[in-house]
């Protein structure tokens, strides 16, 4: 298949590329390269991907709808999987432009490229920030998710809603998926991990919100990814048993789907932390703080409709995880130095 990836630079989008170039899909990567984050870090992904020839990049804002209507007019796609987004919750307190253009503007223009340009399937990044003030536990796909606590959780939900409506309109076939606390090489300097590994390492203090009493859902991104490409094998279809008088938030009579992709085992903030000191062999000196704005307690995955409809489910260990990680950032740093 020929596959437009947003977000080719990123995290998750450079996870996703390789499993999709490896199985022999010919892929066009998109990315703005912007400075959210180091670039290099985005140009030393982009560097995995250029021996396939089978993967091509070009660097498109996909806020800029003039641009991304030529390439989707240019290159015919069978399918888009877009990761592209303004991420991070607490830089949405202080910028929420960037999200509004991205991850809203951004958003509807790649929507607008799959309805004109007969793409068959479009899979998109939600997020389990949706869940939002949610407290019932695990969160599932067909709990309501009306209470955001953020501007990056509230777009996120919203992507879900525009893209139901382009399900139901024009028939282009959508899934959702709300990802979980991804981890694993190639991360994000802003995200946890890398934040912790780095102070750790250079004998800083972290930075330990709610005093440590948090669990998160840590979802390896080998599973992320894995989970994304199949779910894009999976094209979205409508629910036959779809009751309008009791609608369920996850399906709908339109081609439209929500998958929640989670290792389905909270973790406490305080054993990441200590799965990090020991991958190290160095402790983590602490500084205990209250929680942030717009976090939540605690993040638990239902996966049961992604295992029933799409066969698969997250399994990495969280230790085995954090080692790799570990082996990763060990190598990044010492050829970065």
């Amino acid at each position: 298949m020929k596959i437009l990836l947003t977000g080719a630079a990123g995290f998750i989008g450079l996870h996703v590329c390789r499993r999709l170039l490896e199985r022999g899909d010919e892929v066009v990567g998109i990315d703005n390269l912007n400075d959210y984050y180091d670039p290099r870090l985005k140009q030393a992904r982009l560097e995995c991907l250029k021996p396939y020839a089978n993967f091509r990049f070009v660097r498109i804002d996909i806020a800029d709808s003039t641009a991304l209507a030529s390439l989707f007019a240019a290159e015919k796609f069978n399918r888009v999987i877009h990761l592209a987004a303004q991420a991070g919750v607490r830089y949405s307190l202080t910028n929420p432009q960037a999200y509004i253009q991205s991850n809203l503007v951004g958003f509807g223009n790649v929507l607008e490229g799959c309805r004109h340009y007969g793409v068959e399937h479009l899979v998109y990044a939600s997020s389990s920030s949706v869940y939002g003030a949610n407290t019932r536990m695990p969160f599932s796909v067909h709990d309501e998710v009306n209470h955001p606590v953020s501007l990056y959780a509230a777009t996120k939900k919203s992507n879900e809603l525009m893209a139901h409506s382009y399900s139901h309109l024009f028939g282009l076939p959508t899934t959702g998926l709300r990802y979980f606390t991804v981890y694993g090489p190639w991360g994000r300097p802003d995200m946890s991990l890398w934040l912790f590994t780095s102070a750790i390492l250079e004998g800083r203090p972290i930075d330990v919100f709610n005093h440590g009493k948090m669990k998160r859902d840590f979802t390896y991104v080998d599973d992320i990814a894995e989970g994304t490409i199949r779910a894009m094998d999976r094209v979205a279809a409508p629910n036959p048993d779809f009751d309008s008088d009791q609608p369920d938030p996850g399906s709908s009579r339109a081609p439209y789907r929500v998958y929640n992709i989670g290792n389905h085992q909270p973790v406490e903030l305080m054993t990441f932390i200590e799965a990090i000191e020991k991958a190290f062999g160095q402790e983590a000196k602490k500084n205990f703080l209250p929680m942030q704005a717009g976090d939540v307690p605690a993040t638990y995955a239902d996966v049961d409709d992604l295992r029933r409809d799409v066969g698969f489910e997250p399994k990495t260990p969280l230790a085995e995880g954090i080692a790799r990680w570990a082996e990763w950032f060990r190598e990044y740093t010492r050829n970065a130095a």
